[in-house]
């Protein structure tokens, strides 16, 4: 045997003998003879199948620039596809060359091409020297599995699966299907009991002897030939016939997420590997230099090392799953946008949303940015366009004024809004006359970060100043109103997150800048200078003829409260506002 890169030279070679490395390789082939030299080097023998889908060319180029190198075989070739049978047969074939061509290796490490140490060879084999009867393999029965994916963990053995989930999706499915209603139900051979696991093992020679050359292998293959995923649960069932000790784990740190996919490792991920303490890793990125530069050469040697311990980083992996799945408040993802209600919050940060106020006081928005130094807009849901602040034609995140696009996802409109401006509190007006929508309202209702303040019959106003047919005018009043009652239902609904005020029209004007303090306490960290020059009231004298005269015409405008017809409110004028 060749010396080591970490040292142990010609008087450790029988000793690391007793490791055999099996790789399964499909891709990224200058990865996995960079893997191939560290264990040839370590003195471990090394079979490798490489999938019989790989380009000659590239093969032959490969097997090339390993030829020099000692205890390094290649197994038949077999062109392997995920979930079928060919995976096993490959892991077959590549065992039965290692057993016969290296008798004296006593424990067979199955990894694949994307595979990175993550420890000298010397420790695994040390490690591996104390436990000559240990098998370390993940099995476990399906009752106890709860990582398996798809909702076959049961079904995967009394089914039949010819048919390649990959390539033929739709007969998968079907024959799947067609089995249920036939009630299919296949029986293992006797005396197995099915057990599932990661299908990188390291597994003891006897163990894997008894395996290939069980009497009952013919039998065996020809049932797991039709398994669904038979390389997760092939070795993992036949282990708990045949091995006197179990240990099980996998010695290979593997991470997937709530989909069953795969982590993959990258340069970034270095010390998060160290501290795992494991012997293995994969996926590892092929493009991970630093990876690859740092645990392929001697330095991951320098610390003191301890018995591989995953759960370690385990909290790493659990809070990345959370958010790719509930993500950040407010930010809208691909991975859970098509699932309703998986967001976490439906905007990122509190804003407001005031109904009825810019037809009470004149030039409402301009004042309450000048009170509060924030960017008030008008009305974002204007049937022409949306009014952002300043009337800019686009706003934060590329936001278009136009009404076309908004209205296409109002929902996420306003939430890329509030995302594309977190840090700054956004203000907007919201009438009846706007672009009301049922969904629009659920989502401002049901969301937490909403403030909503609504004067209810505050409509009424701009009709009351314009200059339309009466029958038109109560025409629009009826339509405003019925709009109106329909998003004062949802606000007032039990499902209602938001932070609701309501007044009728004439509840507000007893006592309007008494109602408008109320409103401004959320905005006391923004007002700097006190005392505040209130917002002029917009004239009211008429109004309450034009109430009486909408009643006369058959329409109540319940709404409005009881606002009394026979005058108008006054408020008394305040020439300066503090707030409380």
């Amino acid at each position: 045997m060749a010396e080591g890169k970490n040292g142990e030279g010609q008087d450790n070679a029988a000793a690391s003998a007793h490791l055999g490395i099996l790789m399964l390789c499909h891709t990224a082939l200058h990865r996995a003879e960079d893997v191939a030299r560290f264990w040839a080097a370590a003195g471990c023998p090394v079979v490798i199948h490489v999938d019989k889908s790989v380009p000659d060319r590239s093969f032959n180029a490969f097997r090339q620039a390993l030829r020099h190198l000692p205890g390094v075989r290649f197994s038949r070739r077999y062109r392997c596809e995920w979930g079928m049978w060919s995976l096993v047969a490959a892991m077959q074939s590549a065992a039965e060359e290692m057993l016969e061509a290296f008798p004296d290796v006593g424990h067979v490490y199955a990894i694949s091409g994307s595979c990175l140490p993550l420890r000298p060879a010397a420790e695994l084999i040390a490690m591996l020297a104390t436990q000559t009867g240990t098998d370390y393999i993940e099995s476990v029965t399906t009752a106890d599995t709860p990582w398996t994916v798809g909702g076959l963990s049961d079904e995967r053995f009394s089914l039949y699966f010819p048919f390649s989930w990959q390539r033929t999706r739709w007969l998968f499915d079907s024959f799947v299907t067609l089995q249920r209603r036939w009630k299919v139900a296949r029986k293992m051979p006797a005396p197995l009991t099915p057990h599932l696991g990661s299908q990188w093992w390291c597994l003891t020679r006897k163990t894997l002897s008894a395996i290939l050359n069980d009497p009952q292998r013919a039998e065996y293959d020809a049932y797991f030939r039709r398994v669904w995923i038979p390389d997760e649960s092939y070795f993992q069932t036949l282990a708990r016939k045949h091995a006197t000790r179990i240990e099980s784990r996998s010695l290979t740190l593997s991470k997937f997420d709530y989909l069953g996919k795969p982590h993959v490792f990258y340069d970034d991920h270095l010390q998060l590997l160290r501290r795992s303490d494991c012997f293995m890793a994969r996926k590892i990125w092929p493009r991970a230099d630093r990876l690859y530069a740092y645990f392929l050469s001697d330095q991951p040697g320098s610390a003191v090392r301890a018995d591989p311990q995953p759960g370690k980083i385990n909290r790493h992996f659990t809070r990345a799953t959370e958010q790719r799945q509930m993500g950040r408040p407010g930010l809208y993802m691909q991975s859970r946008l098509p699932r309703e209600h998986w967001e976490r919050g439906k905007t990122a940060a509190p804003y407001s949303v005031f109904t009825g106020f810019d037809e009470v006081f004149e030039g409402f928005p301009g004042w309450l940015a000048q009170a509060t130094g924030l960017r008030v807009h008008g009305h974002l849901f204007a049937p022409e366009k949306a009014h952002f602040a300043g009337d800019a034609p686009v706003y934060n995140g590329g936001l278009s004024q136009s009404a076309a696009l908004r209205d296409y996802n109002q929902q996420q409109f306003l939430a890329s809004l509030i995302w594309a401006t977190r840090g700054e509190r956004q203000c907007f007006q919201y009438a009846a006359r706007d672009n009301h929508t049922a969904p629009l309202n659920w989502f401002m209702a049901s969301d937490q970060n909403a403030h909503i303040s609504v004067i209810t019959g505050a409509w009424a106003l701009p009709l009351f100043r314009g200059t339309q047919p009466a029958a038109d005018i109560r025409s629009h009043a009826a339509w405003l109103q019925k709009r109106e009652a329909a998003h004062l239902e949802i606000l007032r609904s039990n499902w209602a997150r938001a932070r609701v005020r309501i007044w009728t029209m004439a509840e507000f004007l007893e006592a309007p800048y008494d109602a408008l303090d109320s409103v401004l306490v959320e905005f006391a960290s923004q007002i700097q200078t006190r005392p505040l020059t209130p917002p002029k009231l917009r004239p009211l004298a008429g109004f309450g003829a034009f109430v009486e005269e909408l009643r006369d015409a058959g329409l109540p405008p319940f709404l409005l409260g009881d606002y009394p017809v026979s005058h108008d409110p006054s408020p008394a004028p305040t020439s300066t506002y503090f707030l409380k």
